[in-house]
C-alpha cells in the first residue's frame, strides 16, 4: 500500500497554476494584494490540476491517538491514562477540538492507533449520530517502547501505522471530504516529535525540544537529554523515513505521515496542525518529496521544533496565535483562511465583468 501510494504522488500541475496566476491578475484587486493567500490558491490549483480548484469542503479532522514508552523517563507531568480519558472527551464532544469543529462544520474521526490503556467501555462501536465524533479501532500495539532503551517500534509496526493513516485518508476522501485536517492525542508525544524533527532536519535538540504541556525547568532539561540520548542511540538516517519512524517515532506520528501521503496521492489538501503534525510531515516528505505540495501549514505552534520543521519544509504558517494544544485545534482555526483563498478565484469578479477600470 505504501509503495502504491507513493507512486501516485505527482508534482503540481504547472498549467493550472499559470491559469490561477493569470486569473488573479484579472480580478478586481491590485495584483498581489492578498499576499500569501494568492500563493496558496495558486498552489491548490496546481494540486487539483484545475483553475479554479474545488472549494476545500467539507472538512474532516482525523485525530490519531497513541501512547509512548518514553513517558517512563519523566518527560511529562501528565499521567499516561489521560490519553484514553481525552479520547472519551473527544467522543463526548467536550474538547476544544470539538468546539472548533462545530464552528467550522468539520467532522471529527478519532483513530486509536496505539493507546496503552483500555478505552471507555461501549465507545468502540461508535456513536449512533453520524454527525458526532466517531472512533476507529486500529491499534498496532498498546503504546510504543521506550526509545531511550530500544527502538520505539519495529519496522513492521511503523509500516502498519503508516498504512492505517493512508486507509483513513482514503476513507474520508471517499466519504466526500474536500480537505483533511491533522489531529493528535498522546501524552508525551512532543518528545518523539522533537527527536523526529532533529533527525530529519539535523537541528540541535535544544532547537527542536519545547515544553509541551507546560513542564518546569528540571523536566525540560531531562526532556532535552532524552532527545539527545535517543539520537545518539539510534543515529536515525533521514534517507530511511520508515526506519526513523520505527526507531524514534510514535504510532500517531507514523499514522499522520500516512494520512498526509494518502491525501497527496488523492490530490487533496491536508491542513497541518502543530508540532506533532509537522514532525510527521517531515517523514511524509522524506517518503515522497512531492507530498509537500498537498500540505498547508495551519499555524505556527509555540513549540520551537514546529518552526524548525516548517522552515525545512518551506511552508509558511497561516496564523500565529501562540497555540500548543494539538488535537487539530490550530488547523481548524486556519480552515476559513484556506477556504477564503480558494473562494476568491470562484467568486470575485474580473475587471472586465465588473466594468471596473484597470490601472
Amino acid at each position: 500500500m505504501l509503495e502504491t501510494t507513493m507512486s501516485a504522488i505527482r508534482p503540481l500541475d504547472e498549467t493550472a497554476m499559470a491559469a490561477a496566476r493569470e486569473l488573479h491578475g484579472r480580478l478586481t484587486k491590485p495584483a498581489g494584494s492578498l499576499g500569501l493567500l494568492e500563493d496558496l490558491s495558486v498552489r491548490l490549483a496546481g494540486l487539483a490540476g484545475a483553475c479554479p480548484p474545488p472549494i476545500p469542503e467539507p472538512a474532516a479532522v482525523a485525530i490519531f491517538a497513541g501512547d509512548h514508552g518514553v513517558h517512563a523517563q519523566g518527560v511529562s507531568p501528565w499521567p499516561q491514562e489521560v490519553t484514553a480519558q481525552m479520547i472519551g472527551n473527544f467522543l463526548a464532544g467536550g474538547a476544544v477540538v470539538n468546539a472548533f469543529a462545530r464552528q467550522a462544520g468539520a467532522s471529527v474521526t478519532v483513530v486509536d492507533v496505539g493507546v496503552a490503556t483500555p478505552l471507555p467501555v461501549g465507545e468502540a462501536s461508535g456513536p449512533a449520530d453520524p454527525s458526532a465524533p466517531r472512533l476507529v479501532a486500529a491499534s498496532v500495539r498498546r503504546g510504543t517502547r521506550d526509545l531511550t532503551v530500544t527502538a520505539a517500534l519495529t519496522r513492521d509496526e511503523a509500516l502498519a501505522a503508516v498504512q492505517t493513516g493512508i486507509r483513513v485518508a482514503d476513507e474520508l476522501i471517499d466519504a466526500g471530504a474536500g480537505i483533511l485536517l491533522t489531529g493528535d492525542m498522546g501524552i508525551g508525544n512532543t518528545t518523539p516529535a522533537a527527536v523526529l524533527i532533529a533527525a530529519f532536519t539535523g537541528a540541535d535538540p535544544l532547537d527542536t525540544t519545547g515544553r509541551g504541556t507546560g513542564i518546569d525547568d528540571p523536566t525540560y532539561a531531562r526532556k532535552v537529554a532524552v532527545v539527545r540520548a535517543a539520537l545518539a542511540r539510534h543515529t536515525p538516517d533521514p534517507a530511511d523515513p520508515l526506519g526513523v519512524l520505527a526507531a524514534v517515532g510514535g504510532l500517531e506520528h507514523a499514522a499522520l505521515a500516512g494520512l498526509i501521503l494518502g491525501a497527496a496521492a488523492r490530490r487533496t489538501p491536508v491542513l497541518l496542525d502543530g508540532v506533532i503534525a509537522v514532525s510527521a510531515a517531515l517523514a511524509a516528505a522524506a517518503f515522497a518529496p512531492d507530498a509537500v505540495a498537498a500540505m498547508v501549514a495551519g499555524h505556527r505552534s509555540a513549540e520551537p521544533g514546529a518552526t524548525v520543521a516548517l522552515r525545512h519544509l518551506g511552508l509558511d504558517p497561516l496564523i500565529d496565535l501562540g497555540l500548543r494544544l494539538g488535537e487539530g485545534t490550530g488547523a481548524l482555526l486556519a480552515l476559513p483562511v484556506v477556504t477564503g483563498a480558494v473562494r476568491v478565484l470562484h467568486d470575485v469578479a474580473t475587471f472586465d465583468s465588473a466594468g471596473v477600470a484597470e490601472k
